[in-house]
Parts: structure tokens; C-alpha cells; sequence
């Protein structure tokens, strides 16, 4: 986890606790409010909610300037960004380090030669996490133990730049890594992939892969089957629609909700000179 999705985590999760509300737009009126009045900084509703949507529910992440991160840590009671960074996450993995010592019956002749005396340190600065199904299934030492049983030699890490992780029976199976915008939609790509057609690769992310489109037909939109439906943007007189809410990546500008005007003057079938 990069230390500004951590940051984010921990401001909304802090925010939980201070507010006692726990939906998305609830929580960034509250922020809103206190950082205008306890921090004398205004970071807008609009801007905390997109927060939570890339941070604490997806995967994307946006840049966030210094003065804002800094101004986040210290909701926190850090001094800065820097502070949280140092002092924050030291404590955090030192909390999480726990050591799991595995050890089976020497009377299993082959199998107990290769699983006696396994040690897994799990910590946040290893690469082995406890998968978050095992977790919410309630799946403890010894049921992972028994897959690591089932699964004995299984645990092969590829050093070929595109191949994908293997985990226990494929459980830690990391997935595509990453998407690239290629005009029109998201494609997913591996983070390896040096081809410079691929330069701003971001954070895999399925459902913004699957359901953020450019909408390449303008002419079929109407106010009757897009009106509340769709996003645009406009650049240098030019206006592009979106199938969802965020940023248009071809420009960096964050998308609107389209209004019956825009409608009716940007898409459908056009007459000349309009």
C-alpha cells in the first residue's frame, strides 16, 4: 500500500470514529467542515468524496499536492506528510510483523521432509499477505496450513518480465498489474511491459476498466436516453462524453455531469453550422 492511499485510509477511518457517519458523502461534508474550521484549509466536499473513491474503495491514484498531504497528516496529529511517512508506518509494520511457525508429525516421510520447521514471516514489507477472502472466511493457521499441504511446491515466483505470479493453487494470482488508456478505454497491460506506447500505465482497476468508455458515437445520444447518465468534457472547444464519472485521462480534466443543454448542443446528429 503506497503511503498516500494509507494516509487517505486512515484520515476517512479516523473520520468513522470522530463523526459516527459511515457513508462516502457523509464523511467528506464532515471533513470538509472541520478542515475549514479547525485547520483554517479548504479541501472541497467533491475533492474528499473522490478521495474515498480512489483510495478507500479503488485503486486509482491521483496526484495530491504537498500542502494538501501535509494538511491531511496533520488531522492525523502529524506534524506533515513527512512525519506520517516516518513515524506512521514504522509503527504500523512493527504492529503487523507476525511470525507463523508450521510444523507437521515426522512419521509423513516425503511430505513432513518439505514442511517441518516452515517459517513465514508475514509482515507489510514482505510480499506475502494473507489473501483478504482467507481473512473474511475466517481461515485460520491451520486451514492454511492444510492448503499449504495440498499445495507443496506449488509457490513459484517467475523472474520472465511478462510473466504473472503464482501463489498457493493460483490464491495469490496478482492479475493483469496494470491498465493504459488506448483512446477510448482502459486495456489492461503488464507493469513490466517497457513498449513506450504503455508511458501512463496506472494501477489496475477493473470496474473503471470495465465501465469508464469514451462514447464514440455522439450522434446516438439524446436528452431522453443520456440525460443523468453520462459525463463530458470540454477542451479547446471540443467536447468528448463519458460513460462514468472521473477524469479524462486524454486531458487530465475532471468530467461533468452532461446537462440537457450540453446534450442538445454537443451530441445527437448535429445540423451544419451549428
Amino acid at each position: 500500500m503506497s503511503k498516500r492511499k494509507l494516509l487517505i485510509n486512515e484520515v476517512f477511518k479516523k473520520a468513522k470514529e470522530d463523526s459516527g457517519k459511515t457513508s462516502k458523502n457523509g464523511l467528506a461534508s464532515f471533513l470538509w467542515v472541520y478542515f475549514e474550521e479547525h485547520l483554517n484549509f479548504t479541501i472541497s466536499e467533491r475533492t474528499f468524496v473522490r478521495y474515498y473513491e480512489d483510495y478507500v474503495v479503488g485503486h486509482y491514484e491521483r496526484d495530491i499536492e504537498p500542502e494538501k498531504l501535509d494538511k491531511l497528516s496533520q488531522y492525523l496529529d502529524y506534524k506533515n506528510f513527512t512525519d506520517f511517512s516516518r513515524t506512521f508506518i514504522k509503527k504500523d509494520n512493527e504492529a503487523n510483523k507476525t511470525t507463523v511457525k508450521i510444523s507437521v508429525d515426522k512419521d509423513e516421510e516425503s511430505l513432513s521432509e518439505k514442511l517441518s520447521n516452515i517459517i513465514i514471516n508475514i509482515s507489510n514489507e514482505q510480499n506475502f499477505k494473507m489473501p483478504e477472502f482467507m481473512k473474511k472466511n475466517g481461515m485460520g493457521i491451520m486451514e492454511i496450513a492444510f492448503l499449504i499441504c495440498l499445495t507443496t511446491g506449488s509457490i513459484a515466483f517467475s523472474k520472465k518480465p511478462n510473466a504473472q505470479i503464482q501463489g498457493i493453487a493460483g490464491i495469490l494470482h496478482s492479475g493483469p498489474y496494470c491498465m493504459y488508456w488506448d483512446k477510448s478505454e482502459y486495456k489492461s497491460v503488464d507493469c513490466e511491459d517497457k513498449n513506450p506506447v504503455y508511458n501512463h500505465r496506472i494501477p489496475f482497476d477493473f470496474e473503471r476498466m470495465e465501465y469508464f468508455k469514451r462514447i464514440e458515437r455522439k450522434d446516438t445520444l439524446t436528452v431522453e436516453n443520456a440525460f443523468g447518465k453520462v459525463w463530458y468534457s470540454k477542451y479547446n472547444g471540443e467536447v468528448d462524453f463519458f460513460t462514468s464519472d472521473g477524469v479524462d485521462p486524454n486531458n487530465g480534466r475532471e468530467l461533468r455531469k452532461a446537462t440537457e443543454y450540453i446534450i442538445d448542443k454537443y451530441a445527437g446528429i448535429q445540423e451544419d453550422g451549428q
